[in-house]
């Protein structure tokens, strides 16, 4: 009897299993007809690498690492979404044509090639200013990490590849074309395993360019900082980027380079480097590239080189430079002196600054907490909190109704809004932070919503709760303080 039992009870749970299937399959798509996304915030920014700007007016753009291209004409009191209708978000490389400010290029898939990660599929360019886009090529270059324009022709671009993050590819290096796009020609090649981490153009004198190569991956499983190889360096070209030299020795450190910045005067007489190798540090030619000195050894300028190592000159004035890292810091003396020009609040970790060529006054700033913009050297910026932006690791909400909506945000920490609210829209007076967390997991207790429990990125575990806005360290075991000498990154 009971071995008969068992049988139909298995023939049982066998039919249901196969019912299943069938019944998914029979729920009408029409039930679904009138759902549609909606904008819940944060209306706060995430990190940006790529910015740019229009000579001498105050149109600014932004390319975000996945929220495509942005524009203001406003210096950055509202910015307008330019790039929703191309498949794909993340943006490495951002160009306005000085020429023909109408023409911009885009590079798709950033550069710094952390955990969180999006690829690329190549480039876009826009003749109108952002309002319409066309794919021009490169699809296989995957990560675009910098674009130059010839300032007296949109139609002469370079194109600085970094290639695919996880493997080798044969699509690395500089490619450049003369025809807007239209055909390309790959100028620097140097093998599957390097790829282009910086380009620079004189402006005055654009036959002269700068360009740094660096051999860098991520492996299939978790790391922080991505492997590292040989191969690195700088080169240079003096006809237009057809031919590249390498620059090697006459003062420049020996040895296996990580990542490298490299910026370039008007003049093509004033070259900087910032060099992760054995003696880091910030590396000087007054002679267009030829001899080079180590003029600041300072550990700030190189830190955490393989994320950040940009550099920025100011067009009109060679010993004016800015260089982004966990502050943004400036030198007016050729980089023998360096201060902090921004810090917290308002940022921690700076990517990339553009300069007006034609009022230095004007800068454009990429950073973890999206771009802002001055207009008076630095003195003073726009918010960043006009840029729905942020890179979302996880979301989760609880059950009650209306419900919570929670997520962690890359570097700004949790966030935290209802579904809906009484005021007819959700606003940035609706979002409050939920804890800590900025990359790992949120989850609610079921049984009190009050109550979070939230994951850090390196194994931390904290309790959250909402009604006394208490967070208590509950992890359970020992884990490494970043920054710290247990921290072996």
């Amino acid at each position: 009897m009971m071995h008969t039992r068992g049988f139909r009870m298995r023939m049982l749970f066998a039919s249901l299993l196969v019912a299943l299937p069938a019944a998914a399959q029979t729920v009408s798509p029409q039930l679904f007809n009138d759902m549609k996304w909606r904008l819940i915030g944060p209306f706060r920014a995430g990190r940006s690498v790529a910015v740019s700007g229009v000579p001498g007016e105050l149109v600014f753009y932004f390319g975000a690492v996945d929220g495509g291209v942005w524009k203001t004409t406003d210096a950055g009191t509202v910015w307008t979404p330019i790039f929703d209708k191309q498949p794909v978000a993340s943006i490495g490389a951002l160009t306005v044509s000085a020429s023909d400010p109408r023409v911009i290029y885009a590079g798709t898939g950033e550069t710094d090639i952390r955990s969180d990660l999006a690829s690329g599929e190549g480039v876009y360019k826009s003749t109108d200013g952002g309002l319409t886009w066309t794919y021009v090529g490169l699809k296989e270059t995957r990560q675009i990490a910098k674009i130059a324009i010839d300032p007296n022709d949109a139609n002469v671009v370079y194109v600085g590849a970094l290639g695919h993050a996880y493997g080798p590819n044969a699509e690395r290096g500089i490619y450049k074309s003369t025809d807007g796009g239209a055909t390309w020609k790959h100028t620097l090649d140097k093998g599957v395993d390097v790829g282009a981490a910086d380009l620079a153009i004189a402006i005055r004198k654009p036959n002269v360019l700068f360009a740094s190569m660096w051999n860098a991956h991520r492996p299939l499983w978790s790391t922080y900082a991505p492997l590292a190889g040989s191969g690195s360096g700088i080169y240079r070209s003096t006809d237009s980027g057809e031919t590249w030299q390498a620059c090697i020795g006459h003062g420049l450190p020996d040895g296996d380079w990580g990542r490298t910045g490299v910026a370039v005067s008007a003049d093509g007489q004033r070259v900087y480097a910032l060099i992760e190798a054995k003696k880091s540090g910030l590396y000087v030619s007054d002679d267009g590239g030829t001899t080079w000195t180590l003029s600041n050894a300072d550990p700030r300028l190189t830190g955490r080189a393989w994320y950040f190592n940009r550099i920025s000159v100011d067009p009109s004035n060679p010993d004016v430079i800015y260089v982004p890292n966990v502050a943004l810091m400036f030198s007016v003396d050729g980089g023998k002196h360096v201060a902090v020009l921004r810090g917290a609040p308002g940022g921690d970790d700076y990517h990339e600054l553009w300069v007006d060529p034609t009022n230095g006054a004007h800068l454009v700033l990429g950073t973890d907490q999206g771009t802002t913009v001055s207009l008076d050297r630095g003195r003073t910026w726009s918010t960043w909190y006009n840029q729905p932006t942020a890179q979302m690791y996880h979301v989760t909400t609880d059950n009650r109704f209306p419900y919570t909506v929670y997520g962690a945000q890359q570097d700004s920490g949790s966030a935290a809004v209802l579904s809906r609210t009484d005021h007819g829209q959700i606003t940035p007076r609706d979002w409050f932070p939920a804890g800590g967390s900025e990359s790992g997991y949120i989850a609610v207790d079921p049984k009190d919503p009050d109550i979070l429990y939230e994951s850090g990125s390196y194994g931390e575990v904290a309790r959250w709760d909402r009604r006394r806005s208490l967070s208590q360290d509950i992890t359970p075991w020992p884990v490494p303080i970043f920054g710290t000498e247990i921290d072996k990154r």
